[in-house]
């Protein structure tokens, strides 16, 4: 083994549910693994819909019925049934009001983020701005500034890679492409040592699980 710590590649987007509710699991699970300090965790960008135009912002009821063919009261019922997923899960979530759209500038935002090993702290604040408060978040640049500079980051910095459109677009574009090629359709996308791959939103014990027998793999060592 080298002495390099063993990659966990995490592919999320900042408008999916199942990836609020995964990646605090998973964080939660490597919280459990008596190894977690030899663990690399990489955030990496995916978009549910990287056709809405830059900037678009929506409500999440009328997105879920125009995108699956539910009525209003259907696609309701389906953010309440997340709801109570999250509460078992001690996450807020906000079942109204809530919006949905572009998320490629706070991806990019992610990426700056990672530069001074922040990433991780940035998209858990998006996550919780978007899930866990009643402030819409989606086509507000300010908010997003809000949040970012909450995280540590530096305003003027913030300010000018969203005045920069191009600014780490290659980044979110390259793991997306990474994505494809690893053959991730759908997200939370959990890769582990380039080898296991963990799908969905699972509980904190399932990761702890995969950790371990990817820890194995990596080492060669049984882990307790």
């Amino acid at each position: 083994m080298s002495d390099a710590r063993m990659q966990v590649e995490i592919w999320s987007d900042i408008n999916c549910p199942f990836c609020y509710l995964g990646v605090n699991q998973f964080l939660v699970g490597l919280g459990d693994f008596d190894h977690a300090d030899d663990i690399e965790v990489i955030h990496r960008s995916f978009e549910l819909d990287p056709s809405q135009p830059r900037g678009a912002a929506g409500d999440v009821v009328e997105h879920l019925a125009a995108k699956y063919g539910y009525t209003h009261e259907q696609a309701a019922q389906g953010e309440l049934q997340i709801a109570e997923m999250a509460e078992g899960f001690g996450l807020p979530y906000v079942t109204s009001n809530r919006d949905f759209g572009d998320s490629f500038d706070m991806h990019r935002l992610v990426h700056l983020a990672a530069e001074s090993g922040r990433a991780e702290d940035l998209l858990l604040a998006f996550f919780h701005a978007n899930f866990g408060d009643e402030r819409r978040l989606f086509g507000d640049r300010e908010r997003w500034v809000e949040v970012a500079v909450g995280e540590g980051l530096d305003e003027a910095e913030v300010r000018a890679v969203l005045d920069d459109g191009e600014r780490y677009a290659q980044a979110v574009r390259d793991d997306e492409q990474l994505a494809r090629e690893l053959n991730c359709q759908g997200v939370p996308y959990f890769v582990l040592d380039r080898h296991f791959v963990v799908a969905g939103a699972q509980t904190a014990e399932v990761f702890t699980d995969a950790l371990r027998q990817g820890w194995e793999r990596y080492t060669g060592v049984t882990s307790t």
